[in-house]
Parts: C-alpha cells; sequence; structure tokens
C-alpha cells in the first residue's frame, strides 16, 4: 500500500502531519490526521498546589495561554469556595477578550487569508504571510495594529503580554487604572473600526470555494448565556446534528455528557458524547447554539451569515466567516467594557482560605472552543489528579474525517499536486488547531516517520 505524506502541516500551531493511504489502484483507502507531539501537563501537575495552576497551565502554550489561566482560575475559585466580585469578573472577560482579538486576528489574517486571498495553488514559498504583505501591504499592516492590541489588553489585565498570572482564586491580583482604560479604550476604538473594515473583505472571502470540502455531519457544544453569546458564564448547550438540544451543563456535569478516547495514530486525544455521537466546538459550534451576538455589528455580521450558511452549518469552511463574526465581537465588547467605569474598581477579588471542595472544574470558551479544567485535590490543597479537555481534541475528529474527505476528492492517479495537498491543509487551518494545547495523554501512535512531502 502507498502511503502520501504531508509533512509538516503549515500555518498551524504545534506540529502534525497527513498520512493518506492508497490502494493498489492509486485511490484513497484511508486518511488521518496524526500528532506526535506530547506535552503531559496533566502528569506533572500532580502534586502541585492548586493555587499554582493559574500559573504553571499558561505554559501548555505561547499562543492561548489566557484561556488556561483563565479556566484554571475558576476551578481554583471552586475549590476554595470562592465567588470573585463583579469587577474581578469584567476584568477576566476583559482578559479573555483580548485573547480573543489576538487570536481570530492572528488566525484570519495571517493564517486562513494567504489561501483565500492569494490562492490554493499559489507556490507555497509564497502563499504565507510573507507574500500577503506584499500582495495587501494594508491588511497587513492593521491585521498587525489589531493584534498589538490584544496584547496590550492581555498585558494590562494579565500582568504579561504572554503567559498572564493576575488571575488566582476569587478573582485578580492588581485592578486597572484609570489612565490604562483610558489609553485601552482608544485602541479598542481603533481595533473595532479595523475589525469593521475587515469585514468588507471577509464576508466574500469564501465566494466561489465549495464549502462542501471537509464537512463532516456532528452535533455541536458550546457556551450560550440565556441564548446571547458568552465566552465565560453560562451553561454549555450541547446539540445534536440538526440544531436540536440535547441538553446543557455546568462544572462536573460535563462527565454526564462526553467521554474521551484515544486511536491508535495519534497523540491527541478524540472526545465525542456519550452514546457515541461526535461533535465540534468553536467558531462555527457557537454560532449555530447562540440566537444572538449581543452586540450591533456582530449581530448584523452574524444574519449575513447565518444568509449563506443556513442556522445550523456542518460546513468546515464557515468557521473561517464565523471566526471572523467573533471578532467583531470581542472588539465591540472590549469597547463597551473599557467605556464601563466600574471596570477601574479595587473590588476585585474575593479573599480564598482554606480548601472548601476537593474538586473543581473551571470552563470557559477559549477562541478555538470550549475548554475543561477539571482538577481533585487532597485536603492540603495538593492536585492528586488533572485533566484537561482541549477544543481541539474535541474536534480531532471531524478534522481527521474532513481529512479524508478532501483527500478522496483531489488525490488523482496518485499522486499528490502541492495545491491539492494545500487544500488538505484547508480544512485543518479552518478549525485553527492548537496541538501544544491539546497533546496530554499518551495514545498508540506508530513512532515511524516518512517525510514524502516537505515545505
Amino acid at each position: 500500500m502507498k502511503e502520501i505524506t504531508i509533512n509538516p502541516v503549515t500555518r498551524i500551531e504545534g506540529h502534525a502531519d497527513v498520512r493518506v493511504y492508497l490502494n493498489d489502484r492509486g485511490e484513497v483507502d484511508s486518511a488521518h490526521f496524526q500528532v506526535v507531539e506530547l506535552r503531559g501537563f496533566e502528569k506533572f501537575l500532580s502534586g502541585a498546589a492548586i493555587e499554582e495552576a493559574p500559573r504553571i497551565t499558561p505554559r501548555i502554550c505561547g499562543i492561548c495561554p489566557t484561556s488556561h489561566h483563565l479556566a484554571a482560575a475558576k476551578a481554583t475559585d471552586q475549590i476554595f469556595g470562592v465567588e470573585p466580585p463583579a469587577t474581578g469578573k469584567k476584568l477576566r472577560e476583559l482578559l479573555n477578550l483580548g485573547q480573543y482579538i489576538h487570536s481570530h486576528s492572528l488566525h484570519f489574517f495571517m493564517l486562513a487569508a494567504p489561501d483565500f486571498i492569494l490562492g490554493h495553488e499559489c507556490p507555497p514559498e509564497t502563499r504565507n504571510v510573507i507574500g500577503l504583505a506584499h500582495h495587501s501591504p494594508d491588511l497587513a499592516k492593521k491585521a498587525i495594529a489589531v493584534r498589538k492590541f490584544g496584547q496590550r489588553l492581555t498585558e494590562a489585565i494579565g500582568g504579561k503580554p504572554i503567559h498572564p498570572s493576575n488571575a488566582l482564586p476569587g478573582g485578580m491580583s492588581a485592578p486597572l487604572t484609570e489612565a490604562k482604560r483610558a489609553e485601552l479604550a482608544t485602541m479598542a476604538g481603533e481595533a473595532l473600526g479595523i475589525a469593521l473594515e475587515g469585514w468588507e473583505i471577509a464576508r466574500t472571502l469564501l465566494d466561489g470555494v465549495d464549502t462542501e470540502f471537509g464537512a463532516v455531519r456532528t452535533g455541536f457544544m458550546g457556551m450560550t448565556n440565556h441564548g446571547v453569546y458568552s465566552t465565560s458564564e453560562g451553561p454549555v448547550a450541547v446539540l445534536n446534528p440538526e440544531g436540536g438540544r440535547i441538553g446543557s451543563f455546568t462544572g462536573a456535569d460535563y462527565t454526564k455528557f462526553i467521554e474521551e478516547y484515544s486511536e491508535d495514530w495519534s497523540y491527541l486525544k478524540f472526545v465525542r458524547l456519550k452514546g457515541g455521537e461526535n461533535y465540534r466546538v468553536g467558531p462555527l459550534a457557537r454560532l449555530n447554539i447562540v440566537e444572538r451576538m449581543g452586540t450591533e455589528h456582530a449581530d448584523a455580521a452574524l444574519a449575513e451569515y447565518r444568509e449563506r450558511f443556513g442556522s445550523v452549518s456542518q460546513a468546515a469552511l464557515a468557521y473561517n466567516l464565523a471566526r471572523y463574526v467573533e471578532f467583531i465581537a470581542s472588539c465591540e465588547r472590549a469597547v463597551k467594557l473599557l467605556s464601563d467605569k466600574d471596570i477601574t474598581g479595587s473590588d476585585i477579588r474575593t479573599p480564598a482560605g482554606e480548601v472548601v471542595n476537593r474538586r473543581g472544574v473551571g470552563i470557559i470558551e477559549a477562541p478555538r472552543g470550549t475548554l475543561i479544567h477539571d482538577y481533585t485535590v487532597n485536603d492540603a490543597g495538593i492536585i492528586e489528579r488533572c485533566n484537561l479537555i482541549v477544543a481541539t481534541c474535541q474536534n480531532n475528529y471531524a478534522i481527521d474525517r474532513g481529512v479524508e474527505d478532501v483527500a478522496r476528492r483531489v488525490v488523482e492517479n496518485g499522486a499528490l499536486s502541492d495545491g491539492a495537498a494545500n487544500q488538505i491543509e484547508m480544512v485543518i487551518r479552518a478549525y485553527d488547531p492548537c496541538i501544544s494545547c491539546a497533546t496530554h495523554a499518551i495514545g498508540k501512535m506508530p513512532m515511524k516517520i516518512e517525510v514524502i512531502r516537505k515545505f
């Protein structure tokens, strides 16, 4: 049996490859998305003090450290039995928005856009952010500016632009000064302007593209606050593939709905609904779940999005447009919070004392999807068990099946051209997978690696 390997998969966070297996007639027999790196944070968090989790887990990833920081902090709130004050919650939400603005703008403008603006057949040495900068220099400059705002927001609220540290049991460790609020409010307005200007490009990005490429039929999961888009507050809703609600959960009740499993071709965990139904998380799932975004311009963008894809979409490539709708919403929400004078209040933390609950489960919506941090501690607050369920694990099945769907469409006469290989990668990139975040449990991946195509 012949094997074609795409290694590395480009413009994603982390390391992965694709293996396409051909039969004797040169036809695709099977294809898989394979991950061969291992991080192991679930193991070496055991034995650490639970209050250290919000400081350790951001080191999982340099792209989405804030997500782990906040999920861990929410778990410690439960273990110590403390509820952050209103201002503390607003600061945490604002910190998460900084992550969204940085991450979504990075993916849309620098990882996904080259495929659509330059074309998937463009030579790989040009089909990248440098090529995009040469093709559309003004667009590249604006993308850098809005990413800068996301990082400055993270630095101001979280204490550092990467690996933030200010969220801790019961709230936040430092308030936002009025001078910094005013500075960030100006930057937020500018970022929103760039986001709205970019929508003129985003809304047409998939014109002429076959969005059935890589489409996979699944259910969906994501947070919503009474039908309104939310990244930090509210239960997690679970939908079947038709959009019907299966149920919802908070905290440790997630174990009633989902289960983890592994396959022998990847170190990356898989997650599915109990009973075997597969589901997806992230921008596509969240837009399938919510009734409205809750901000003016994002609601208008959502209406346009649904005119094209319907109220429930299964199209993997639609993730790119859904992500941009969330980008607009994040900028709008940041403008609103930074216009709130209470955001500079000093009541930002409820002091934590002794361990009240030996288990804490923190759930937030990370840019890539629902993130679950589950900790069990002893009476002294030392972690005995840690389980991290990351968005990419939950999307792993859909990515894998999408890879095979596209491979069957583009492999011709037993060969895979560079342009065709990039079409497979485009489906992977649509999910914006974060491999470093997701590789924490060992599967049974065979370690023989043969590079057939590399650039």
